[in-house]
């Protein structure tokens, strides 16, 4: 059974920062890792995904400079440090695995597993 778990959400004021979580079970033959957030009324929206055969990173430029996905492979884990963050960063973050497409991709729609999503909320 395959499973993708978050955590690490929570509340933070502006300017501070934040490590997610992704726990990744049931599968490890997949292409890409991404994170993904969404808002309160907005569609989904790629945040970061990394490509596991050669490690090359994507970053949305919202999240450029701020933002810091990472891997460990021996545990199966994604992170995703957030720093710096602003109240427009509220949302509830998803990690997400594609076992199709060989380059991680900020499409939502070719990712096959989701985690349940954790809330970060940056607000003073």
């Amino acid at each position: 059974q395959v499973q993708l778990v978050e955590s690490g959400g929570g509340l933070v004021q502006p300017g501070g920062s934040l490590r997610l979580s992704c726990e990744v079970s049931g599968v490890t033959d997949y292409y890409g890792l991404g994170w993904f957030r969404q808002a309160p009324g907005k569609e989904r929206e790629a945040v970061a995904c990394i490509t596991i055969s050669d490690g090359s990173i994507y970053y949305r430029d919202y999240v450029k400079g701020r933002f810091t996905i990472s891997r460990d492979k021996a545990k199966n884990i994604m992170y995703l440090q957030m720093n710096s963050l602003k109240p427009e960063d509220t949302a509830v973050y998803y990690c997400a695995a594609d076992v199709r497409h060989r380059i991680c991709t900020v499409v939502v729609g070719w990712y096959d597993y989701w985690g349940q999503g954790t809330q970060v909320t940056v607000s003073s």
